[in-house]
């Protein structure tokens, strides 16, 4: 699974609502009122910008500018906050405290261009938190964090600023704005309302001072997170132990060991990307589940890093700031306007897929022990052998081994493999970009033009690194609109894939594969993004709409064009045989039982722990009584444990909405569907009416009504369940 970070730029602190609590604040009294917004606007205006180094000023360069991340240092996030931070507070009390009636031009136009000093330093430190964090830095965001979440309580609580909102939203002069205007005026009001604009000053207050505590727990979480994943690594110093593993695995492991000063020795990092593969071919059953234990005891061990009395706390504010804000639970707050609605009815789609998935399951656990029985391992098939066995069974079943398939999947080919596809349906050409900042040496920069017109740079951070959190991501450093100026987006996928030895390229396994052309779905909600207003941009839509560009993106992958054109063997050169490419497809729903299950117990967990209320929550009892009421197969742990759910304990993104995936599945299946009536994911017509109504659109029309457009009906389960190989009710759509 990867999340999608919004666009941080062009979208002002408190416009963002929940899509920024992974950007967290900054205390108060960094910002006296000696220092006074005045004089920072004075010492810009007048050049002298140097001594807040370079973040505040405009970006250099062509296209709008880039963000100048060569010449960032950690010293610069402080200074360069204060001075953003008192121009956004000055931009919103001019705002508030004009003495002409409310109107669109004044008030909402106004607020859209506010704070974009502030959303410049915002990108760049986002960038710092996400991939290049050290323990400098990380002791400055815990300082910035509370602050940042105090300006936008500020900013949501100014009475006179909402006011001169809701008049426009009340006005029946509001029928005479354009639609998208009248979608931005909803999206403003609503959030307003949402944060607690209503409440009187006492409410206020505390939902202020929840909101700062959350802010700091949040990147409390998420540092803990990154300490044990940089932390912990299983060191193999016996080259028998290495049995059964690729070669590229035994490379990849022997430059981590000697990237932490290691020699002769070889290094399985606690990352997904180097545990998951491990897990599937070795064939030493002891240190696969020595590595398995330290991937899934992240976040909970005693001590300075323990996440558990952060999850117990984080739920307990939540659930207080979802009742002051007049919700049952935090549950019905984040889902209110969502496709979903209601915490009901995501719970109902996650438990009417729950059952056909662990009816798979054992399906698959009795396949994988009748191998085991086989061989005479005398085992009982745990979560540290279903990878490995189920490897096998694949083996059997299909003739096909994945360890065949990865000589033949190249990073960089399959890099240059999402391009191509990308200009096949929407025109997109990528030239790599020369003299573009970048912030480490790893990340790759190409400038995205469409029929000849620059339309982005795309950033590429593939690599996994210290200081760099786990997953996989794409975010934004600029939105795109034409509000005041042809402003063209900047987009940035990131990941966390193992380098190959010196001289070899970076093989990636196929799920691995699939996550990259995962992320470069959310890059093209934002390549194609065409709208005026910056918060309504590209991925700006509801969570449970946002995945569905992305894990559509996924099926060009396994797509014939592009798997002759680019899977190409990394030594020979020659394309991945037909016949192993059928085998591919044949076996393509095979272990769906396992890839369901995980998701399923960490999507039900998320949305019943934030249906449970006030009531202190003990982490590990809660996981472990839940699953046992779900009847979780005991060969199978959650995707996502607790203490190490970032998605929704390390900010709000995802919070009561990790089902999101499932959701937005249902739509990719069924506009899935839409391609393959038209002949295939080519199909031209097909295409241009995804980009029109899907990809373009953002947030200027409500999520259901675009897809709507799009498909010509709403979509079903059925198409989902068919694409998962699960039965399907009969007269189902």
């Amino acid at each position: 699974m990867c999340d999608t970070q919004p666009p941080v730029s062009r979208l002002p602190l408190a416009r963002r609502g929940a899509w920024c609590a992974w950007i967290r604040p900054l205390m108060s009294s960094l910002f006296s009122t000696a220092i006074g917004a005045f004089t920072f606007a004075t010492r810009l205006a007048g050049g002298d910008s140097a001594p807040l180094g370079p973040l505040v000023a405009e970006w250099p360069g062509p296209q709008g500018g880039l963000p100048p991340f060569d010449r960032v240092q950690v010293a610069h996030f402080k200074p360069a906050f204060e001075a953003a931070m008192a121009t956004y507070r000055a931009e919103v009390r001019a705002i508030a405290e004009q003495s002409a009636p409310a109107d669109f031009a004044n008030t909402m136009a106004a607020f859209e261009r506010s704070g974009r000093m502030l959303d410049r330093v915002r990108a760049v430190y986002g960038v710092w938190s996400s991939t290049l964090s050290t323990p400098e830095f990380r002791a400055i965001e815990q300082e910035l964090e509370p602050a940042l979440a105090a300006l936008r309580d500020e900013v949501y609580q100014n009475e006179k600023l909402f006011q001169r909102i809701a008049a426009i939203y009340e006005s029946p002069e509001k029928a005479d704005l354009t639609p998208e205007q009248q979608r931005l005026v909803w999206l403003h009001y609503t959030n307003f309302v949402r944060a607690g604009a209503r409440l009187e000053a006492d409410g206020k207050a505390r939902v202020a001072a929840i909101n700062r505590r959350l802010a700091t727990l949040y990147t409390t979480f998420s540092q803990n997170l990154l300490a044990d994943e940089e932390s912990y690594a299983t060191v193999i110093a016996n080259a028998a132990d290495l049995a059964g593993l690729p070669e590229s695995i035994r490379l990849a492991a022997a430059a981590e060991a000697e990237r932490r000063g290691w020699t002769n020795r070889w290094a399985i990092a606690n990352t997904r990307s180097s545990v998951e593969p491990f897990l599937t071919y070795s064939s030493q059953r002891g240190l696969r589940e020595a590595v398995w234990r330290n991937f899934i005891s992240r976040g909970e061990h005693a001590g300075a890093h323990d996440n558990r009395p952060l999850i117990t706390e984080i739920l307990q504010l939540r659930a207080e700031r979802a009742a002051l804000l007049g919700y049952p639970t935090h549950a019905h707050w984040r889902l209110e306007n969502s496709m979903a609605k209601t915490p009901e009815r995501a719970l109902e789609l996650l438990e009417a897929i729950w059952r056909p998935a662990v009816a798979r399951v054992r399906e698959e656990v009795a396949d994988m022990q009748q191998m085991a029985d086989a061989e005479g391992a005398g085992i009982t098939i745990a979560p540290w052998d279903y990878r490995f066995y189920a490897e096998k069974v694949r083996k059997t079943k299909y003739d096909l081994d994945e360890a065949e398939l990865k000589p033949y999947l190249q990073l960089d080919q399959l890099r240059e493999a999402m391009f191509w596809a990308a200009s096949q349906n929407y025109g997109f050409t990528f030239t790599p970009a020369v003299g573009v900042p970048v912030g480490h040496p790893d990340v790759r920069v190409w400038e995205v033009k469409n029929a000849g017109r620059h339309v982005a740079f795309f950033y590429f951070d593939p690599y996994a690194r210290a200081g760099k959190r786990s997953g996989a991501w794409m975010s934004a450093y600029r939105a795109q609109e034409r509000f005041e100026r042809d402003m063209t987006t900047l987009v940035s996928n990131n990941s966390n894939f193992m380098k190959g030895a010196p001289g070899e390229p970076a093989l990636v396994s196929w799920d691995d594969a699939k996550t990259l052309f995962h992320e470069f779905g959310h890059a093209l909600h934002g390549l194609c993004s065409d709208v005026n207003y910056p918060s309504l941009s590209g991925t700006s839509v509801p969570r449970d709409y946002v995945e569905l560009p992305s894990q559509i993106y996924e099926r060009w992958l396994s797509t014939p064009e592009v798997l002759h054109r680019f899977a190409r063997h990394y030594r020979t050169g020659q394309a991945l045989p037909a016949t192993l490419v059928a085998r591919l497809q044949q076996a393509s729903k095979f272990n769906q039982g396992f890839a369901t299950v995980e998701f399923l117990a960490s999507g039900i967990l998320d949305m019943k722990l934030h249906l449970a209320g006030r009531p202190a929550i003990d982490p590990a009892t809660f996981e472990r009584e839940a699953l046992a009421q779900l009847g979780m197969p005991p060969e199978i742990v959650m995707r996502h444990r607790l203490p190490q759910f970032a998605h929704i304990f390390a900010g709000e993104g995802y919070s009561a909405g990790y089902y999101s995936y499932l959701w937005a599945d249902t739509l990719t299946a069924d506009a899935a569907e839409a391609f393959l009536e038209a002949g295939g994911f080519y199909d031209q017509a097909v295409a241009a009416r995804f980009r029109r109504h899907v990809l373009s659109a953002g947030n200027t029309v409500d999520p259901a009504v675009a897809y709507r457009e799009f498909r010509g009906r709403d979509a079903g389960i059925a198409a989902l369940m068919r694409y998962r190989g699960f039965p399907v009710a009969s007269g189902s759509p």
